[in-house]
């Protein structure tokens, strides 16, 4: 039984009590560590005067780059030898961001993940195929671990090898695959080019991350695949999967509040935003013992949903991740980010499951092209249908994103597929 009610129900000043006795006894374990004494010592902090959760504002915010300075051990809070796992994201500018745990570390993040599995209706009967990628990625372990803790059987099928991911499905009738959006589009394809209905798997449910799509998307996949889709959010910086997570309601990922501080900020002033309001979303780890961090920037887009949740639990939720600050397209001035382009896409029946964004420079003004495959049977029929569709999905997004990007028809299979995060923009303009 992983339903914690004591936990997940309770009122929001016996949520805030627990986040602060956390707080104190992570600024305390930080306060040994070389990175957070220089940074207490330098910007005038003394951690005994925090004595509410207001006060967490005063504590300067966490990059990506500071924890690149801190490399490779500078936030750690713990001895070695009571670390048992590390793991670390892409060193795209030479060092990567390494995250450390203890053994009961890995033993929380397993018990959280499986408290969230449950609230989607998982239970230890059903087979888990995960096809997220495992090593220092914290996709792959996060829900394995916790799947494992939940009962589950668990097939680390990881990604790629499409047709021996189908074998394993029919062979021990998977009930819930973890997978990427992107993948779940390219598999559904490979499935039914082998002769078989989907449908008639024994899959139910999937759980999306690792990457922003629409929630056309979602419908879309939901369709194909005959499953229901959860949400499912999570950052290497603050554990992995798990962080959020939808519940059986599927209105917003419940953010796991015994675990973390969520805030929203204007990405440009750093400044609060109240709930409801789109922004940055900013985290706290008050339950990590080998490193804890402080107001972390995810760099995520989102908004915290005010009201309180059908399902009964009372820890806050957000908003499907819209896209990231850094995402974030400005094509002749204009701010686009590449799930408002999908949105539309994916709620055209003709449009198949893969597309691309070619942002180009010429005669020194931006241009947008958009490949999109269409659905083979489309190219047996008139030009005349295919202009009009060409001209239909040109206004939809015109009406969205008020610039008017080419569009190009592409035959099916011919853009690369994903078998992991999709990479959707080609942006031609730096070269």
């Amino acid at each position: 039984m992983f339903y914690q009610k004591e936990i997940e129900t309770m009122q929001r000043k016996e949520i805030e009590a627990l986040q602060f006795e956390r707080l104190k006894k992570a600024l305390d374990a930080a306060s040994r560590t070389p990175y957070y004494k220089r940074l207490f010592t330098d910007s005038k902090i003394d951690i005994t005067k925090i004595t509410t959760i207001e006060h967490l504002k005063d504590i300067p915010f966490t990059t990506k780059n500071d924890l690149r300075l801190s490399y490779p051990d500078g936030m750690v809070a713990v001895s070695k030898s009571d670390i048992v796992r590390l793991h670390a994201s892409s060193g795209t500018t030479g060092k990567s961001t390494v995250i450390f745990y203890t053994q009961k570390d890995i033993d929380n993040w397993a018990t959280l993940v499986a408290r969230s599995m449950y609230s989607t209706g998982a239970r230890k009967e059903d087979t888990f195929q995960n096809m997220m990628g495992y090593g220092l990625f914290t996709g792959g372990l996060g829900l394995h671990y916790g799947a494992e803790k939940l009962g589950c059987m668990v097939i680390p099928s990881s990604t790629g090898n499409s047709l021996k991911q189908l074998q394993l499905m029919q062979d021990f009738n998977t009930s819930i695959i973890h997978i990427t959006p992107s993948y779940a589009l390219h598999l559904v394809e490979v499935i039914k080019e082998n002769g078989i209905n989907p449908h008639d798997l024994n899959v139910k449910k999937a759980y999306f991350g690792a990457e922003p799509y629409s929630e056309a998307t979602r419908e879309k996949l939901e369709e194909q695949w005959g499953l229901d889709a959860y949400n499912c959010y999570g950052l290497s910086e603050m554990n992995g999967p798990g962080v959020a997570m939808e519940c059986s309601c599927k209105n917003g990922m419940h953010i796991a509040e015994d675990y973390y501080i969520a805030e929203i900020i204007n990405p440009e002033t750093g400044d609060a935003l109240p709930d409801g309001e789109e922004g940055e979303l900013v985290f706290t780890h008050i339950n990590r013992e080998a490193m804890p961090i402080f107001r972390y920037r995810t760099r995520d887009l989102t908004r915290i949903i005010p009201e309180l949740c059908e399902c009964g639990k009372t820890h806050r939720r957000i908003e499907r991740i819209k896209g990231r600050t850094d995402d974030m397209m400005i094509v002749g001035g204009v701010n686009v980010f590449p799930s408002q382009i999908e949105s539309v896409l994916m709620n055209v029946p003709e449009v198949g499951n893969n597309y691309r964004i070619v942002l180009e420079r010429e005669e020194g003004l931006d241009r947008m092209h958009i490949q999109v495959e269409l659905y083979s049977k489309l190219f047996q029929g008139d030009m005349n249908a295919l202009k009009k569709l060409n001209r239909e999905i040109g206004e939809k997004l015109r009406a969205l994103i008020t610039i008017n990007p080419r569009i190009e028809f592409m035959e099916p299979g011919s853009l690369p597929p994903s078998e992991g995060k999709a990479k959707r923009v080609i942006d031609n303009r730096k070269i």
